[in-house]
C-alpha cells in the first residue's frame, strides 16, 4: 500500500509541476479542447442521439419546438433584437422555419462538418461559424440563443461556457434551463441532465421571463427557456 500511495504523490506532483511550466497549462488545455470537439464530431458523425428527424437529437424536431418556434419571433420583436447568434446550431432542422424579421442570424456550432453543410444548404442570408462556446470569442450581438447545450456539459464547461457569454459583451441570453429543480449533477461532457441555472454551483439571479417548452415528456416537463440581461451575470461566476 505504501508504494501505490507514494506513486499516487509522484504522479500529482509532476501534473502540478507540468501546470507551472509557462507552456504546459496551455498546451494540456489545448489538448482538452482538441478531446472536446473530437466528442461532438463524433456524436454527430454517428448519430448518437438517434432521431429520425435531426442530428441534433429528439428535442430538436418540428414537434418539440413547437411553442419556441411561436414564441421567438414575438420575442425577438418585443425585445428590439437586430442580432442573434444561434450557438449550437446544430442542422437548423427546426430553426429554419422561424422568422428573424429583420434580425442579422449568425449560426455557430462546434461541428465542423455540421457548418460546413449549413454553408452549403442554406447559402443566402445567414452566417454560419465554427465556435466552441467555452473557449472561443463570441460575437457581440443582442441576443444569444444556447438551447440544450449547457445540459450536456460538465458543470466546469457551464462555467467556462458562461463567462465565454459574459465577455462577449451581449446584451441578452436565452437559454435552456429546468426551474423546478432543486439539485445539479455533474456529467461527463457528450452525456445529459437536466440543468437548473438558478440553482448550486451556478446560481444565476432569477431569469426575466421564462417559456416553458412544453415537453411531451411529463418527466422534463418543467424544460423552459430562461432569459437574462447579460450584464446581471458577471458577478454570479
Amino acid at each position: 500500500m505504501r508504494r501505490r500511495h507514494r506513486t499516487l504523490g509522484i504522479g500529482m506532483d509532476l501534473r502540478s509541476a507540468l501546470a507551472r511550466i509557462p507552456l504546459a497549462g496551455p498546451w494540456l488545455g489545448l489538448r482538452r479542447d482538441l478531446r472536446i470537439r473530437a466528442l461532438f464530431d463524433r456524436v454527430y458523425a454517428e448519430h448518437r442521439w438517434r432521431s429520425a428527424d435531426s442530428k441534433s437529437g429528439p428535442g430538436s424536431s418540428v414537434e418539440q419546438t413547437a411553442v419556441i418556434r411561436d414564441r421567438l419571433p414575438k420575442l425577438i420583436a418585443e425585445l428590439g433584437v437586430k442580432s442573434v447568434l444561434d450557438i449550437p446550431c446544430g442542422d437548423l432542422h427546426w430553426m429554419q422555419h422561424v422568422d428573424f424579421g429583420a434580425a442579422r442570424y449568425i449560426g455557430a456550432d462546434i461541428v465542423e462538418s455540421m457548418i460546413a453543410a449549413n454553408r452549403r444548404r442554406f447559402a443566402s442570408g445567414q452566417e454560419f461559424r465554427v465556435l466552441d462556446i467555452t473557449v472561443d470569442a463570441l460575437p457581440l450581438v443582442d441576443l444569444i440563443f444556447c438551447r440544450d447545450c449547457l445540459v450536456h456539459l460538465s458543470n466546469r464547461l457551464v462555467h467556462k461556457a458562461l463567462a465565454r457569454i459574459v465577455e462577449s459583451r451581449s446584451t441578452y441570453l436565452l437559454t435552456t434551463t429546468f426551474p423546478a429543480r432543486k439539485r445539479n449533477y455533474n456529467i461527463p461532457t457528450g452525456k445529459w441532465r437536466p440543468l437548473n441555472l438558478c440553482a448550486a454551483p451556478f446560481d444565476l439571479p432569477s431569469p426575466m421571463l421564462v417559456v416553458q417548452e412544453g415537453d411531451s415528456d411529463a418527466t422534463y416537463g418543467d424544460k423552459s427557456l430562461g432569459l437574462w440581461r447579460i450584464s446581471d451575470l458577471a458577478e454570479h461566476l
